[in-house]
């Protein structure tokens, strides 16, 4: 890693619904609000892709499901603007408007330019491993889910890499030999992407925990988790980080008033050329299909309660003018 580069992980990003209806009547830079900057000063911005980007208006077939999202095309310049250069698409909604809704999702981020991995064509294409240059340093990207198992990928049908969380040593194995792999093909740190867990759930449940270590103890630089809708805490592992759950950051969801969904983080990991350096933890707050920096209250009470949640992982949390910071390493 012969420089210093910034990459930023943010949790779920909606552009369906009232997200997607906005799209029109908006500039792509006015649903990022004041955070822009933020996103756009990274080397990278990395995020989980919530929605399908397609005009296919043919609800999901496989299961049924309470909510489906989808966005106009245009969605993708909206991701553009904010530096996403990297889209995780294995999670609980790519295939909300069925195999043609992820088919046309994949076409419009290939025509604009965004790397993504964790669905496909079939079950080759989903577990197909990214590998990204990054200021310098080869990034190599895996990306799973454990949600929604009606739609993994087969050897002849699209879909999804669903693989069950679980600490045993066939799982394990699966992702040390994608570590292996990235490894041999020259990347110089690994992100494993999780979509993963329940919803509304305020700490990992233990074999979490125990799987999350696991796959850093496999090799994994970088785990980077979200599903929950809430941020989780954070472990400085060994030489590794762990991201339990970035929370969400752009859509238009109902607020719980005592979980907040409506806070959230920009997760800056800054790395250099001994490896992970530092993570910055800007406070974001969610408003109605856009997302702002967090002040005075706000940003207090998100900073506490990140503090109050690091502080189970014996992470060691310092508050700074713009929010969080951890140094990394052993």
């Amino acid at each position: 890693m012969a420089e210093l580069g910034t990459i930023a992980f943010i949790g779920d990003v909606m552009l369906g619904r009232k997200v997607s209806e906005e799209i029109p009547r908006r500039s792509p830079e006015s649903f990022w609000g004041d955070v822009l900057p933020i996103l756009r000063g990274a080397n990278v911005v990395i995020a989980n892709l919530e929605c399908a980007i397609t005009h296919h208006t043919q609800e999901c077939s496989r299961t049924p499901k309470v909510f489906y999202f989808r966005a106009d095309p245009a969605a993708v310049e909206v991701l553009r603007t904010a530096n996403i250069q990297f889209v995780s698409l294995a999670n609980n909604h790519i295939l909300d408007f069925d195999d043609q809704g992820l088919l046309d999702t994949l076409k419009y981020l290939d025509a604009a330019g965004i790397h993504h991995a964790g669905a496909g064509r079939n079950i080759s294409e989903a577990t197909t491993l990214v590998i990204m240059d990054i200021a310098g340093c080869r990034v190599g990207i895996i990306a799973l889910t454990d949600n929604e198992p009606d739609f993994a990928a087969t050897k002849d049908s699209p879909g999804t890499n669903y693989l069950e969380i679980s600490p045993n040593p066939l799982t394990l194995s699966l992702i040390e030999s994608a570590v292996v792999q990235l490894r041999q093909a020259g990347a110089q740190l690994v992100i494993l992407s999780a979509h993963w867990g329940p919803n509304m759930v305020i700490l990992p449940p233990p074999h979490f925990r125990q799987f999350a270590r696991a796959v850093v103890d496999s090799g994994v630089d970088i785990f980077y988790g979200h599903s929950a809708h809430i941020f989780q805490g954070v472990e400085n592992y060994k030489q590794g980080l762990i991201l339990y759950d970035t929370g969400d950051f752009l859509d238009d969801y109902a607020v719980d008033p005592v979980l907040h969904n409506d806070w959230s983080f920009v997760f800056l990991v800054e790395v250099g050329t001994q490896g992970l350096c530092k993570l910055r933890l800007i406070p974001v707050f969610l408003l109605y299909t856009q997302v702002e920096l967090a002040r005075g209250e706000k940003l207090t009470a998100i900073c506490d309660r990140m503090q109050s949640l690091c502080a189970a992982f014996n992470t060691s949390v310092l508050k700074t003018a713009e929010g969080l910071e951890i140094k990394l390493g052993a």
